[in-house]
């Protein structure tokens, strides 16, 4: 139980061992003694709903890369091709990366770039139930549709909450909130923007555009805005 709020832990599951995982898992590690009674440069809300950054506790993760299932969550961040900047120096998990389902998963180029691991799928509904996960967090590749959708169908099998953090729509298709709501568990997506990257950027310089009374007809981004 979290001392500073009194709440217990949020049972993490990562699908997809990326970089934004690897900011993910470095940012709880950074910011775990968070202060909650003043502003903290780089983070929004140390508490939110009563429970404390400290409270996050990643119990599982999945990937289908060689070079990262089987290692320690805490190492596969780092390996293979991942090359976010370092911010935090995370202590080894406990918690090993499984070999997850690959489907569409793996894009046409970057099957070109990393091995794929020749281990066999773990069931991922028995290990979310396992586990006791309370969020599995999708961060599986941009176009990975059919990949995305089936770790969803999981989390609804195993009881936990989704959270969709690539472009693929799920939380926005009505078929899918309504299995999420029937199931009474939450959802959330569809995508997630970086701290100050290219999606809020664009965001942000429309509505501008729109409050100075400029009509605009379209708009479009690039992902190297940020």
């Amino acid at each position: 139980m979290n001392i500073t709020t009194g709440k217990g832990d949020i049972r993490v599951a990562i699908v997809g061992v990326g970089n934004c995982a690897n900011s993910l898992v470095q940012g709880v590690t950074y910011y775990t003694d968070a202060a909650i009674d003043q502003e903290i440069p780089g983070l929004m809300h140390a508490v939110v709903g009563g429970y404390h950054i400290n409270n996050v506790k990643f119990v599982a993760a999945f990937d289908v890369d060689a070079k990262k299932v089987g290692l320690d969550l805490s190492e596969a961040i780092w390996a293979s091709e991942n090359n976010t900047i370092k911010f935090a120096e995370v202590a080894k998990t406990g918690v090993p990366v499984l070999r997850g389902v690959t489907l569409d998963g793996l894009g046409k180029y970057y099957k070109e770039t990393i091995q794929e691991s020749t281990a066999a799928p773990v069931d991922v509904v028995a290990t979310l139930k396992a586990e006791e996960v309370d969020v599995l967090i999708c961060y599986l590749p941009v176009g990975s549709e059919e990949a995305a959708k089936y770790y969803a169908q999981c989390a609804i099998d195993a009881g936990c909450a989704f959270v969709n953090a690539l472009p693929v729509f799920i939380a926005s298709d009505p078929v899918w909130a309504r299995k999420f709501e029937d199931a009474g568990l939450p959802i959330v997506g569809d995508d997630i923007k970086s701290q100050v990257g290219a999606p809020i950027t664009h965001r942000i310089m429309a509505k501008l555009f729109l409050d100075r009374g400029v009509h605009l007809d379209r708009t479009y981004q690039l992902n190297v805005g940020g």
